[in-house]
């Protein structure tokens, strides 16, 4: 009788740890991800999501333990040159460029790409059409966020590392967050989320940091 083995997933950490100044900011994390699979990662402030994010793109190196791609690991070299035109990063630094039209800051990156045609429709989507041609030094803080995710989205690649997408959003901005998010699981794409804000994402794997530094007792917990 022939078995079919489960397929393997497309990120696999193995016990990783990772030390920062001295300090270990991680601990023996384990986590599997398949395609269309989605992990956001809660805590407190320092509890090391940020650093999570930049060691699966690279940034930074495990200390102790193995972060594998198709099985393999991605700090090796000929692995790692594959692996990262695989990521869309978000960071907290939105890299707009105030002089550059709306859509030039998300056509910019297209063309880095060798690609065209979907930073309109991008931007559109994300509620930022009517101001194509408006200079982006103009845009609210929401609206830069609103733009940093139409570059996501323009770009298409399948492995999205995104670092407090919802801080700056207004409702409607976050729900536009959480449809993005849906549409790229639906055709396959991974999402790693890093948040201290409810984002609706479902059935996504949810992996509380615990706090670096126990916190300090208040009047409150006095009164328990």
């Amino acid at each position: 009788m022939f078995i079919r083995k489960p397929p393997l997933p497309r990120m696999l950490l193995n016990n990783v740890s990772c030390m920062r100044n001295a300090q270990l900011i991680l601990r023996n994390i384990n986590a599997s991800v398949h395609d269309g699979g989605a992990l956001v990662l809660t805590g407190a402030n320092g509890a090391g999501k940020s650093t999570f994010l930049r060691m699966l793109a690279c940034f930074s190196r495990p200390s102790a333990g193995e972060i594998l791609w198709n099985g393999h690991d991605i700090t090796k070299s000929g692995v790692f040159e594959q692996y990262k035109l695989q990521l869309n990063w978000l960071s907290l630094k939105d890299a707009v460029k105030e002089k550059f039209t709306v859509l030039d800051n998300v056509q910019w990156f297209e063309v880095l790409e060798g690609k065209s045609g979907k930073s309109k429709a991008a931007l559109e989507l994300m509620g930022l059409g009517r101001l194509i041609n408006e200079k982006a030094r103009m845009l609210s803080m929401g609206q830069r966020k609103r733009l940093q995710l139409a570059r996501v989205v323009a770009l298409d690649r399948p492995i999205w590392l995104l670092d407090e997408p919802s801080v700056a959003l207004d409702t409607e901005g976050v729900k536009l967050l959480e449809h993005i998010i849906a549409e790229h699981r639906k055709k396959g794409g991974i999402v790693f989320v890093a948040t201290h804000l409810p984002i609706q994402i479902d059935d996504a794997m949810i992996l509380r940091l615990p706090e670096r530094f126990p916190r300090r007792k208040t009047m409150v917990d006095l009164l328990d």
